[in-house]
């Protein structure tokens, strides 16, 4: 950890403080120069002083320090980088010619990248338990694995998924994709058995024919849910100055990519978590032939036209689905109940009833 602080209110404090509460299956170096205990683990003054191989480094320092980080980085033959540091493509030319650098380093020496200006990675899984974010809450071990090109948006996607008892296989939080990108992690989901759902928050394409190609690969297996940012002009615009977004697509072309990769799209992260922990608890559908069980007429009458506009072929209940209800409930529906009124008595409401349906314990007025 590169720039851990002994400070819990930093980013630097908080990251070093997840790593080490998630119980991380491997040592954990905090690199400070200016400390010698971290949060009561020895520091090292840089990834050079660290005794035996470095697999990940999270850098978490200013960034005009963090190419010459990465270099240090390099020295060491570490594997990856986790940068969080902001300050780089998403700030204008001088950011971009920074993170051109950094990136330069990183495939000379053969290191991957996350980010940089991004809020880290998580990954539940019991041989790793690796928490390499700087938010307050951790989220509960599942089967989903989610990415997001924003930082500050995934601290509250973790919230949802929290609320909505989602449990995450996997976090990642791209930044500028720099390096890693989503068509990596959607390669990497599909071989990842604790997966079996994608949930993706997008801002942009980097490369949109190499995104059909895997994504289309990977819904034959695990269905993919995504919501995609920039749908107007001036979405778009806001998201070129959030995350130095280099493709901003028009939504009509967003969609036919969409719809030809297999992906299924909402407009909200309300709409998102609803399809996601319908997704993680349910089976796929077989096929198109949809029935509706409802208890009362009104959602009824409102969810064949739902249906009807994503292509769902309206089924009708055969005589012996009759034979599977519980025998508490009618053979068919109450009658419609109406209005009586005369001019010179108040509103009353009668109804038809026959036979067959109980009558009720008192009437009332």
């Amino acid at each position: 950890m590169i720039g851990a602080s002994r400070e819990r209110g930093t980013v630097g404090g908080a990251l070093f403080h997840n790593l080490l509460a998630a119980g991380f299956n491997g040592p954990v170096y905090p690199v400070n120069p200016a400390a010698g205990v971290v949060q009561s683990v020895l520091a090292y003054p840089s990834v050079g002083d660290v005794p035996g191989p470095v697999d990940l480094a999270v850098v978490a320092v200013p960034a005009a320090a963090v190419v010459a980080a990465a270099r240090d980085c390099a020295a060491k033959r570490v594997r990856a980088l986790v940068v969080v540091s902001a300050g780089f493509a998403e700030t204008g030319p001088a950011g971009a010619k920074r993170q051109r650098e950094l990136l330069g380093v990183c495939r000379q020496a053969g290191m991957r990248l996350v980010g940089p200006n991004c809020l880290g990675v998580i990954n539940t899984a019991p041989d790793v338990c690796l928490d390499a974010i700087f938010g307050p809450k951790a989220p509960t071990p599942g089967r989903v694995g989610f990415l997001s090109q924003s930082g500050a948006l995934g601290l509250a996607v973790i919230d949802y998924a929290n609320a909505f008892g989602l449990g995450l296989s996997s976090f990642v939080s791209v930044g500028d994709k720099a390096d890693i990108s989503g068509n990596d992690l959607l390669a990497w989901w599909e071989q990842d058995p604790g997966t079996e759902v994608v949930l993706l928050y997008l801002e942009s394409f980097g490369n949109p024919r190499r995104f059909a190609r895997v994504a289309r690969r990977l819904a034959r297996s695990k269905p993919i849910v995504a919501v995609k940012a920039g749908r107007s002009v001036a979405g778009a615009r806001a998201t070129a100055s959030h995350t130095g977004a280099l493709l901003a697509a028009s939504d009509v072309t967003v969609e036919a990519l969409f719809r030809q990769a297999g992906v299924i799209r909402t407009d909200t992260l309300q709409e998102l978590f609803d399809v996601a922990k319908l997704l993680a608890n349910q089976p796929l559908p077989a096929g198109r032939r949809v029935g509706i069980v409802t208890n009362a007429g009104g959602p009824g009458s409102c969810a064949p036209t739902p249906a009807k506009r994503a292509a769902w072929r309206w089924s009708r209940c055969r005589r012996g689905c009759a034979s599977a209800w519980p025998r508490s409930c009618p053979p068919r529906p109450p009658p419609p109940t109406r209005w009586t009124c005369s001019p010179r008595r108040r509103p009353s409401i009668t109804a038809r009833r026959s036979s067959w349906w109980p009558p009720p314990a008192r009437s009332t007025r």
